[in-house]
């Protein structure tokens, strides 16, 4: 009866957590560069063919996928296709994001919107005194030009075999354990003036919150017939 007890927790633990992920991708349905957060609960109940007592959760991801495009017009707003990063600098070491939302901070430099500085290729980018960020133009390959004349080359990688490993610090951004090395990212193509949209779909994680909420209710329904059913024995045995 314990064991059956201790299942029912985890399944009721595993489930509110879930609820909470699917709550968070959906309060980030509008956020550029967003990525869906996975959770294997769902799926290893789905594969057993029902809710009955559950069982632990098989882990947390993300779901790096494409987001379409959403053209903007903005100068500094920069979106990837295809798989990569931006590298944004910070005291702490690197961070990964495909929050292409730029601006340039006083000092001309290339920032996102933590003024934290976006890495170039071969160093900080910054935009002369003088030249308009209208004036600023950005190729397919991240190369960016200022009034015509070169400034740099964002800096774009990837984790081919590692994306799974990449951890949320929150506002779109990754970190990476010390053990996992970035590489140059391949094929991916920069959209000057566009943003990546959330690839959260909404109708999927709302179906995904009622399933969830039902899996719960059982799970409750389960509890309370058990305890219900203590309470007999436990009555017949005291006469």
């Amino acid at each position: 009866m314990a064991d059956v007890g201790a299942q029912v927790s985890a399944s009721l633990n595993a489930l509110t957590r879930e609820f909470d992920i699917i709550a968070h991708n959906l309060a980030n349905v509008s956020t550029s560069g967003y990525k869906r957060r996975l959770h294997g609960f769902s799926q290893a109940m789905a594969d057993q063919g029902g809710t009955g007592d559950g069982g632990e959760a098989s882990g947390e991801g993300f779901d790096f996928s494409q987001g379409h495009l959403v053209e903007t017009g903005r100068t500094l707003d920069v979106a990837l296709h295809g798989k990569g990063f931006f590298v944004i600098e910070t005291p702490d070491g690197p961070l990964y994001t495909r929050h292409g939302v730029f601006r340039a901070n006083q000092n001309g430099q290339i920032v996102d919107s933590e003024g934290r500085v976006v890495a170039g290729a071969n160093g900080p980018l910054t935009i002369p005194p003088g030249v308009s960020i209208t004036d600023v133009t950005v190729s397919q390959a991240g190369q960016i030009n200022a009034g015509g004349a070169p400034v740099g080359q964002f800096q774009i990688v990837d984790f081919p075999d590692d994306a799974d490993r990449l951890i949320s610090i929150g506002l779109c951004c990754f970190e990476k354990p010390e053990d996992v090395r970035p590489a140059a990212a391949e094929g991916v193509i920069v959209r000057q003036g566009f943003q990546e949209a959330s690839n959260v779909q909404m109708v999927d994680e709302l179906v995904s919150m009622i399933t969830v909420t039902r899996a719960y209710e059982a799970n409750v329904k389960l509890v309370n017939v058990k305890k219900d059913t203590s309470n007999s024995v436990i009555g017949v045995a005291m006469g």
